[in-house]
């Protein structure tokens, strides 16, 4: 896929060439949508990963656009020399708003001095599994039945996922940046 990044003043936009998205960072101003999204996908802006809960609607973020329309959150967190990818979701399955918002968060982590990129998703989520190792994610490490604890802080996290997969696990991915 052919990226363009350009940058002005207050915003930044990644496209893949002849699409009609942009993205930019979010907003406080965003913050009501940004609630909805996280409820539609995650049925809360409380994400639960690796034995703690964040609030995602106040974390930072990029946003992709079709006109005024938004189709892409990613939501990321970055402590010390590493970079949280919290929540990320294109409300299209294809058309590169999720591989165009990975990639502005790779910048960014990287233009914040981290050497690490990396994320928490579950066993049932094959969809994610297969998109970030496309995108050179290795796996580090299985946390087996760590989501029974989770539910302990994260009441809503159903007990079956994608393709009725009971979910169970955490895998954490990374990207060395």
């Amino acid at each position: 896929m052919s990226e363009q990044t350009q940058t002005s003043s207050n915003e930044s936009t990644a496209t893949p060439t002849g699409e009609t998205f942009t993205i930019r960072p979010t907003t406080p101003e965003d913050r009501s949508w940004i609630v909805s999204i996280l409820h539609r996908y995650w049925a809360s802006e409380q994400i639960y990963a690796k034995g703690r809960v964040l609030d995602a609607s106040t974390l930072p973020g990029f946003a992709a656009f079709r006109g005024d329309t938004p189709v892409g959150l990613i939501t990321y967190f970055i402590e010390d020399d590493s970079c949280e990818i919290v929540t990320h979701n294109s409300m299209t399955d294809s058309g590169g708003i999720g591989s165009c918002l990975l990639a502005e968060v790779r910048r960014e982590a990287r233009n914040n001095g981290c050497t690490r990129l990396w994320l928490m998703t579950t066993n049932d989520n094959t969809p994610a599994l297969r998109f970030y190792q496309r995108r050179d994610f290795d796996l580090v490490a299985l946390h087996h039945n760590s989501v029974h604890d989770g539910r302990q802080l994260k009441r809503s996290i159903p007990d079956r996922g994608h393709a009725d997969i009971p979910i169970r696990h955490e895998i954490e991915l990374e990207y060395k940046l």
